[in-house]
């Protein structure tokens, strides 16, 4: 008998059980075990959410997920549920056969998919060039949901050369401006679930770090204006903005983070301003990217920055110290 694939992977098994619906008969693996976004799925949460969807006729999928969340109390670190990743994960079991949702009542808008780009919004583009003494002290604004958020996403778009991509989950978006005038933006967004390097240097095994990576948040976009030219400024404005993040994060997000972390293209960057504002290289990235199925590069290797924000980071990310 083949091995049957559950979201593309592979599961040895040596016993099954079968689980009936009026349309639907799937064999399952007894001892099949699903992660999904840090979930852990048996075939008994398969059964419930197949009982689940029996005992709730009418109700539509959003009302399902609603549901399954309350019921395995499925929450994120803010303590609002995860309708969202729960959405997907119920989809997925749908697409490969092991339960079968109602038909869709309706196509809600998707921002993350018809999400329009960036209006480029004109700033000053007048050359500043002065030392970095003539323009502190600098002025931090975090824009998320602000009023000049619009103007953020403009200056990513048009300036960085990654382009601008929206964040998803847990993030924070900072404006510096000396004086009225913007000279640099920078994201922080949720960290990537698994950097070899970083997890070796923390300690962690995959149990820990799947409980703990919400504690700390990756810098995803860092951007000096290309008409501003003041020596050492990259290196300030990173000095000045981890002194200022944890209580930004705490206060919307209702959770602190302890460790930042970062990317930089050594094709393009020596990393240099991470250096000088203590920023500690701790090795490469296998650049193969978190959906990889060839175990083979395929882009380019970065460079991977870390910056503790406590020193007993380890203790409380759970890591082995």
């Amino acid at each position: 008998m083949p091995k049957p694939h559950l979201f593309g992977k592979k599961f040895r098994h040596s016993h099954f059980f079968l689980a009936f619906q009026p349309s639907l008969c799937q064999v399952l693996p007894m001892d099949l075990a699903i992660q999904y976004r840090g979930r852990v799925a048996t075939p008994e949460d398969v059964t419930f959410i197949n009982n689940l969807i029996k005992d709730n006729p009418n109700d539509s999928r959003r009302a399902l997920s609603l549901k399954l969340c309350k019921a395995w109390n499925w929450r994120q670190p803010n303590g609002q549920w995860r309708d969202m990743v729960c959405r997907g994960f119920m989809l997925e079991l749908h697409r490969t056969g092991y339960i079968q949702l109602p038909a869709k009542k309706f196509t809600p808008n998707n921002p993350l998919i018809n999400r329009k780009p960036p209006e480029s919004i004109p700033v000053d583009q007048s050359p500043l060039s002065t030392s970095l003494n003539q323009v502190r002290p600098l002025r931090f604004i975090q824009v998320r949901r602000h009023g000049k958020e619009k103007l953020f996403n403009s200056l990513i778009a048009t300036y960085h050369y990654l382009g601008y991509c929206q964040p998803v989950g847990e993030h924070l978006k900072y404006m510096v401006f000396a004086g009225k005038r913007p000279i640099a933006c920078l994201c922080f967004s949720s960290a990537p679930r698994h950097i070899r390097c970083r997890d070796q240097f923390i300690g962690w095994d995959a149990d820990t770090r799947k409980k703990n990576l919400s504690f700390m948040a990756y810098n995803t976009r860092f951007l000096v204006l290309p008409w501003v030219n003041i020596k050492c400024l990259a290196s300030h404005i990173l000095a000045q903005v981890v002194r200022i993040l944890p209580e930004d994060w705490q206060r919307l997000y209702h959770h602190r983070v302890y460790y930042l972390e970062t990317f930089v293209d050594t094709q393009r960057f020596k990393g240099t301003c991470y250096k000088a504002a203590n920023w500690i290289c701790l090795g490469k990235t296998t650049g193969r990217g978190k959906n990889d199925q060839t175990g083979k590069p395929n882009r380019s290797l970065k460079a991977v920055y870390g910056y503790p924000l406590v020193k007993d980071f380890r203790k409380r990310l759970g890591g082995v110290f």
